[in-house]
């Protein structure tokens, strides 16, 4: 960070910190809120965007070379006029990255002149053209636009992972809806809960929650349907990011049993959650009574400060008083057994989790119940509470899945075919990768590691919407010269230290 920015940011710092400690006073005159006589007038030759950090996002799409990938592999315009395949991809992706919810939102982009000086260009498409696009897409160049996008995700792991990524690729993949109010999409179909729309597939890496793989099926089809082909894809495209081991997850429905000694013999190891048949019941209690052990869950993080004393369930309160039937959990038991699915010829291990359930209708306690969980793994190395932690961990997708659907809102239907549609899903979650890259290429400086560290898993971590107000929507005036645009910064945030670092590596 060159000194001159240093020292404007520590002037801000200190100007905001004194402001707000002049501002704990006793005040008994009136609200603070106190301005009146607001005008509003047009700039004549000052001109700025409220969405300054586009340009920093932008310089990561050219630095990891993702530009020059989209344009090379991704073939479907015949003649580019004017624009070339990037200019389209980067236009959705910037319109979600710039707090845009729906593809109509471009429009607004497209006719602010700033915007367009802010990243050169004389126009960016409209609504209606890159609906168009997204039209033209079958699924070859799905799948060119999908491996061009992971050939860049492969650079900045081998570039910039280190410290976050570890030796082992953890790979999560889970079905989910994508409702549409529409009545005349191709592809579309209902579910088994009545929902229409379509069903998508996401394949993620959970080291970084980066969504891999994106598949777009029609709403009848079940959540494994594909599922193999695209978690083989990972597993390569992991090797190829430098991950040592892999370690693929999922929920009962991805419990594939006729790929389980194919994944085995290739070193890939996995923990899926396995369905409660009566067969499973019956290996369950076959167990020997004392190989069960009371099952201690871990604390996931540890408490820095006094414990503090846990508030009133209100919710149960409210169930008691009114009569509902309530479970209650009394202990959780755990054991393990050797089991051999019939579509494999190896056994594998299995472990159970045995919960004393206690259903109760308001005060009353009906009867007992033992319910079994099962999950299924081929890695007899590690700890049976480890084995139930990767699988319980594995629910953490579902936290990505909604930034996909209700962040990024990439997994929509605003097209009319399930290709286009699936096309549009890959453009719009481009968003969601363009924030894990920048968290993955801030630089680490090894006096500072482990705080540097700490900053990346923070950006990593962060929600769509907290990322776009910390490091997009910075209001900017920008001037255009001969050989460059600037971008003047025109407010400051407790966050701008790690952009200033970011632009450090995204400008050299």
């Amino acid at each position: 960070m060159k000194r001159r920015i240093r020292e404007n940011q520590e002037a801000s710092k200190r100007r905001i910190r004194k402001r707000l400690e002049r501002a704990v006073r006793l005040n008994e005159t009136r609200p603070t809120l106190t301005a009146r006589n607001v005008r509003y007038e047009t700039a004549g030759r000052m001109r700025g965007i409220s969405c300054g950090g586009i340009g920093a996002i932008h310089l990561l799409a050219r630095k990891t070379g993702l530009i020059r990938r989209l344009d090379e592999q991704v073939k479907v315009l015949k003649v580019h006029q004017p624009y070339f395949e990037s200019d389209h991809i980067l236009n959705i992706a910037y319109n979600q990255l710039c707090g845009g919810k729906v593809i109509e939102d471009i429009e607004l982009r497209r006719k602010d002149e700033v915007y367009l000086d802010a990243l050169g260009a004389e126009s960016i498409p409209d609504p209606t053209t890159a609906g168009d696009f997204c039209r033209r897409f079958g699924s070859v160049e799905i799948e060119a636009l999908q491996e061009a996008i992971n050939q860049t995700r492969v650079t900045v792991w081998k570039e910039r992972g280190e410290g976050l990524l570890g030796q082992t690729a953890r790979i999560d993949a889970d079905g989910t809806m994508v409702a549409t109010e529409g009545e005349c999409k191709a592809g579309m179909d209902i579910s088994h809960k009545g929902i229409w729309g379509y069903h998508a597939l996401v394949v993620s890496l959970a080291n970084t929650k980066e969504p891999l793989y994106i598949l777009n099926r029609s709403g009848n089809r079940p959540s494994h349907e594909g599922a193999p082909e695209y978690i083989d894809k990972a597993i390569a495209l992991c090797r190829q990011g430098g991950f040592e081991k892999i370690l693929v997850r999922g929920d009962t429905d991805f419990s594939l049993t006729s790929h389980f000694d194919r994944w085995d013999k290739d070193g890939v190891k996995f923990v899926f959650g396995f369905d409660a048949t009566r067969r499973m019941k019956q290996e369950a209690e076959q167990v020997v009574e004392d190989e069960y052990q009371e099952l201690v869950r871990r604390a996931e993080r540890q408490i820095k400060t006094e414990p503090r004393r846990r508030p009133e369930n209100v919710k149960e309160r409210i169930v008691r008083e009114r009569g509902f039937e309530n479970i209650r959990l009394n202990a959780e038991d755990v054991a393990e057994f050797t089991y051999r699915p019939r579509a494999c010829r190896e056994a594998y291990r299995v472990v159970v989790v045995r919960k004393n359930l206690t259903i109760e209708k308001g005060e009353e306690a009906l009867f007992d119940e033992l319910r079994y969980f099962f999950y299924i793994s081929n890695d007899w190395e590690m700890q049976t509470a480890d084995i139930i932690r990767e699988g319980c961990r594995r629910c953490d997708q579902e936290n990505l899945i909604e930034q996909l659907k209700n962040g990024v809102r990439a997994l929509h239907a605003p097209v009319n075919d399930l290709c286009a549609n699936w096309a549009y899903m890959i453009m719009a979650a481009l968003g969601w990768s363009l924030k894990a890259w920048m968290g993955l290429m801030l630089p680490v400086h090894p006096r500072w590691r482990d705080k540097h560290l700490q900053e990346k898993y923070r950006i990593l971590r962060m929600e769509f919407r907290s990322f776009v107000q910390t490091f997009i929507l910075l209001p900017c005036q920008i001037v255009r010269t001969a050989r460059r645009i600037v971008y003047r910064m025109l407010s400051w945030n407790p966050y701008q230290y790690l952009f200033f670092r970011f632009l450090d590596t995204v400008q050299t």
